[in-house]
């Protein structure tokens, strides 16, 4: 869950550190108080895209921490994928914002990526927002719910893997169907590309060691000099040369080290000094001996240099990469050849990779058919109980062509009230009732739901009265299988919390800032009372939040 969130120069917050706790955790404070930059500095944390306007007046950077404790194991699962240890159970997660628009991510300590963080978010939070309500009028998302609640991921997964083998085959095969002139086109210019490469008879490093050859050849005359110089010095010419004189010394250490044993060891080393140079010296004869000035073979290799420069230039590839790119063209051309043969061999492999993925897509529509029925039902006994007792959700499903989610387009129907014809969320929802289905919906999908925090955003909106007090009840029963946050403006909701925070605000020396402080219980008497009863907190509003919190 989420333990600790500490966030600097977001917005109006200077600097705040917020500690929750398990249950059920209430965000309260009076509008415009920074609510709402709580959940902006969650969301940037979870790696959702963020405007360099987040950033407080003045300063450079942001920066946001949040450290986890606890976390579940598709969250260890997904920090492994990702290449990230996390010892105890602990998780942090960190991200510095900077006004040029750039980011720094780090996972407990260690440096990582924006999409990192998004792709780890899904295993640790799940955020639900007023936005999220009105999804609900997108159909496209109600297979999703069901999905999730028939635990259908596998079967999906399995579909999946073979409808993308199908549309690759389907592509292939629409590729082969082109254009007969096309075709023969395409034939004769690989005909003669390929020809052209086999026919220059490259090799792998022979650019490399041509112009290696070409460098010895332009300059016999330096090198030869310098081989010449070499052997002079070692041999001598008219004085004594390097070796003679190392043989002399060698000569003397020798006869030094008859009178005397501690010589020993220099005059062996000047004896094996004096060998290697003179081996070093007959490599040197050998090489002057094997130097040849020969201008048609420079001619014959600037010639093939010339050839390879002009294919590398044509065919834009590096010189090692053309064989390659000729067994290509050949490989290529063999299948334009053989069309028809090829075509039909496609054709089977497409129509058998259909037939597998229409099986699975069938498999997988027969397990949400069963399942749909019974979550439409447990979303319509949790809407019940939030003050919708009349209510009436059918799973309406419409065979479609294969797709990413296969052949089932889903949607769930909605009656109100007595009598009326179920009908799409988007036509007769009201923003409360809409509020009200979605934490129906997200109660029931809890059951099997991995992620450990949830977070609602002003879930009561467009509800007041017993149906607030009945949303801050399930909200109290959904804490008790994983941690709840809650921003709140119903007092009837924010009396049900195991921990209350409030968010405050103050001007000093012009400037806005924000704090967010736990409540005590009389504290939390008074801030109920206000949420009551306004600016005038009465002694009638106190007792009042007073029974409430009994």
């Amino acid at each position: 869950m989420l333990q600790t969130l500490y966030i600097e120069n977001i917005a109006v917050i200077e600097k705040t550190s917020i500690d929750f706790n398990s249950g059920l955790n209430v965000l309260t404070g009076e509008t415009g108080a920074g609510k709402s930059i709580i959940i902006d500095a969650i969301n940037a944390i979870m790696g959702q895209r963020t405007s360099r306007d987040i950033i407080r007046t003045g300063e450079k950077s942001a920066f946001v921490s949040a450290q986890f404790d606890n976390i579940g194991k598709s969250a260890e699962e997904k920090l492994a994928e990702l290449g990230f240890d996390c010892e105890d159970g602990i998780l942090i997660l960190q991200r510095t914002l900077s006004a040029n628009g750039k980011s720094v991510c780090k996972i407990n300590g260690r440096p990582a990526t924006v999409s990192m963080l998004r792709a780890l978010s899904h295993s640790l939070i799940n955020i639900h927002g007023q936005h999220e309500s009105y999804e609900l009028f997108s159909p496209e998302t109600h297979i999703d719910y069901i999905d999730s609640y028939g635990g259908c991921a596998e079967l999906l997964n399995s579909y999946k893997e073979k409808y993308e083998e199908f549309k690759i085959l389907s592509k292939n095969l629409n590729q082969a169907n082109t254009d007969e002139s096309e075709r023969l086109r395409e034939i004769d210019l690989l005909q003669y590309q390929s020809q052209e490469l086999f026919d220059a008879d490259l090799n792998v490093g022979e650019e490399e060691q041509l112009e290696a050859e070409r460098g010895a050849l332009m300059n016999f005359e330096k090198i030869s000099s310098l081989l010449n110089k070499a052997k002079r010095m070692l041999d001598g010419d008219d004085s004594n040369g390097g070796i003679e004189a190392l043989d002399i010394a060698s000569n003397a250490m020798q006869t030094a080290a008859e009178y005397n044993d501690e010589y020993s060891d220099i005059s062996e080393s000047l004896t094996d000094i004096y060998y290697n140079l003179r081996d070093v010296s007959e490599s040197i004869g050998d090489a002057i001996d094997g130097l040849e000035s020969d201008p048609q073979r420079l001619e014959e290799i600037e010639e093939r240099l010339d050839l390879l420069n002009r294919l590398t230039r044509k065919y834009n590839c590096p010189c090692d990469e053309l064989p390659e790119l000729a067994e290509k063209m050949q490989a290529r051309l063999e299948e334009l050849i053989n069309y028809d043969k090829n075509r039909d061999e496609l054709e089977k492999k497409c129509k058998a990779a259909e037939a597998e993925a229409q099986k699975a897509a069938e498999k997988l529509s027969r397990l949400r058919k069963e399942t749909a029925k019974t979550f439409a039902e447990k979303v319509r006994e949790e809407m019940s109980f939030l003050n919708m007792p009349n209510v009436t959700l059918v799973p309406s499903f419409e065979e479609v062509e294969l797709g990413a989610k296969g052949i089932d387009k889903v949607e769930l129907l909605i009656s109100a009230n007595p009598g009326e014809t179920p009908r799409p969320v988007a036509k007769i929802a009201s923003g409360g009732e809409l509020s009200r289905m979605m934490l129906a919906i997200k109660t029931v999908l809890a059951e099997s739901d991995e992620v450990d925090t949830l977070i609602f955003d002003e879930v009561d909106t467009g509800i007041s009265g017993s149906a607030a007090e009945k949303v801050g009840l399930k909200l109290r029963e959904v804490s008790k299988s994983c941690q709840v946050l809650c921003v709140t403006h119903q007092a009837q909701i924010a009396a049900l919390a195991d921990t209350h925070l409030l968010i405050s605000k103050q001007v000093d020396n012009g400037r806005t800032f924000t704090a967010v402080t736990p409540l005590s219980h009389d504290e939390r008497v008074r801030e109920l009372a206000r949420i009551i009863g306004g600016v005038n907190i009465t002694q009638a509003a106190l007792s009042h939040a007073e029974d409430m919190l009994k």
